[in-house]
């Protein structure tokens, strides 16, 4: 029995650290449009029948680590709309730009059959949202990932962190608010310049935690208020608005919480959105449906507890698999619409788009994994003005239009699924802690062998800007 039991656990530590231990073989280039010769952002490269993967940046670039066990397998660089490169991994040339050639399909050559087929973009989405039981995972996974939290005004970085997550979900039919779980298991970066100044987030918290009258903004000056008084109400804040259970549990986890009340994509679907079938592309050698995301009827509202964030029109693309109506990629932007909307946004924001989202779906074992998720949002700040400060109108105007207004965006690629359910148990069994804003000892063994998301060439000067001034790592 004893013998049984220490198999087992040998055999779960080496699944849980394999892909941390193993040698590597790393894989980097960049990938171009054959006709445009411009660069293709978001292309996946991953190593087939596996998880193991990642996404190039805005300047077509990426770096995969690919352990020694799969040098034979083959390494596929993929993107909606082009024809796939296939290479075995050991094969791969790190020297030579990948080149994809377009690849279209038209209405007209696809095949009709027997089963009738939806004929409008409205009726197609309506195919895939019935199928999301069948498409998604119907059991327990954990997902193993990076996360990048990065957030800047318009004339620099003010804030990043990098950090190794871990997300525990119990499948598609439990709710995600009571089942799914996140732990943030490694920190490699961790840079903070903000200004400690937000008038706004100390009202916010105020009026929702405290037990006294309700503040207004014109009413509280900087002077009366400490720094430790400051520090709390931001910091509350940054877990409210850009807590990674935001992302997994809250209503912009379109399809994973497509069954929740009031769900954007619920049965109400189309109240407020509309779909229009732009046309049919090919991915990976498989017709995908692009699908184009209108206003409907009514606007879209978040229901966030203690903010306005209402009033919204939908905009953006879905792209479906024709064969089997999973939904491979969601582009997702909420753009201010109604009046009181219009001009909070930009008195606060000096932008009307309030929520820009991108996700995109793996295939594995014949189901949709989460695969890469980008969010940005603007955020509600009053950095870089004080209230009680003498200053010219120089001064004013400049921090205004340049330091005031901020948005934060958190990339997260994930590059490992676990199914085994005596690792999932194990895992379920210790601590989660979803705070990525508290800082990690720095493991440089641990990063030496994980695989992170490319900077591009403007995030890493900036970057690189930001670390100048702040200790690399915290401690």
């Amino acid at each position: 029995m004893i013998i049984k039991y220490i198999k087992n656990f040998l055999a779960i530590t080496t699944l849980l650290f394999t892909f941390s231990v193993s040698a590597q073989i790393e894989v980097k280039n960049k990938i171009v449009d054959f006709t445009m010769q411009s660069p293709i952002e978001s292309a996946s490269i991953y190593v087939q029948n596996t998880t193991i993967g990642t996404v190039s940046n805005s300047d077509g670039k990426f770096t995969l680590l690919v352990p020694e066990e799969f040098a034979k397998d083959t390494l596929i660089i993929s993107s909606i709309g082009y024809k796939s490169y296939k290479i075995p991994v050991d094969e791969f040339d790190n020297s030579f730009d990948v080149f994809l050639d377009e690849d279209v399909a038209s209405l007209d050559e696809v095949v009709i059959t027997a089963e009738p087929r939806p004929k409008t973009g409205n009726d197609i989405v309506l195919k895939a949202m019935k199928k999301l039981a069948v498409n998604l995972p119907d059991s327990a996974y954990i997902q193993k990932g990076f996360l990048r939290h990065k957030e800047r005004n318009k004339v620099e970085f003010k804030w990043l962190i990098e950090s190794a997550i871990t997300v525990y979900d119990s499948g598609f039919a439990a709710n995600s608010s009571d089942y799914l779980k996140i732990n943030v298991d490694q920190v490699r970066k961790s840079y903070d310049l903000r200004d400690v100044d937000s008038i706004f987030n100390y009202v916010a918290y105020n009026n929702q935690n405290a037990k006294r009258s309700r503040l207004k903004v014109k009413d509280v000056r900087r002077r009366d208020i400490s720094t430790a008084q400051l520090e709390k109400a931001i910091k509350w804040n940054d877990t409210r608005v850009n807590g990674l259970q935001n992302i997994f549990q809250g209503k912009l986890n379109l399809l994973r919480n497509s069954g929740d009340a009031k769900a954007l994509f619920g049965e109400d679907v189309l109240e407020k959105h509309h779909f229009d079938l732009d046309t049919i592309l090919v991915d990976n050698d498989r017709k995908i449906y692009k699908i184009k995301i209108s206003e409907s009827i009514k606007f879209v509202d978040l229901d966030t507890k203690g903010i306005f964030n209402a009033g919204y029109n939908a905009k953006g693309w879905l792209y479906i698999y024709y064969d089997n109506y999973a939904i491979k990629k969601i582009e997702y932007e909420l753009v201010a619409a109604s009046p009181a909307q219009k001009v909070r946004s930009k008195r606060l924001f000096d932008t009307q788009v309030n929520h820009k989202l991108v996700m995109t779906y793996m295939e594995y074992q014949d189901k949709m994994y989460p695969n890469y998720i980008y969010y940005e949002t603007p955020k509600l700040v009053n950095v870089g003005f004080k209230t009680d400060q003498k200053v010219s109108d120089e001064e004013k105007q400049r921090y205004n239009e340049e330091e005031r207004y901020y948005y934060t965006v958190q990339e997260i690629l994930f590059s490992e699924i676990i199914l085994d359910k005596e690792v999932i148990k194990m895992k379920l069994d210790g601590e989660w802690d979803m705070d990525i804003f508290s800082p990690k000892p720095y493991d440089k063994a641990f990063w030496k062998n994980y695989n992170v998301l490319l900077e591009s060439e403007e995030d890493e000067k900036l970057i690189q800007d930001l670390s100048q001034r702040a200790s690399l790592f915290k401690d």
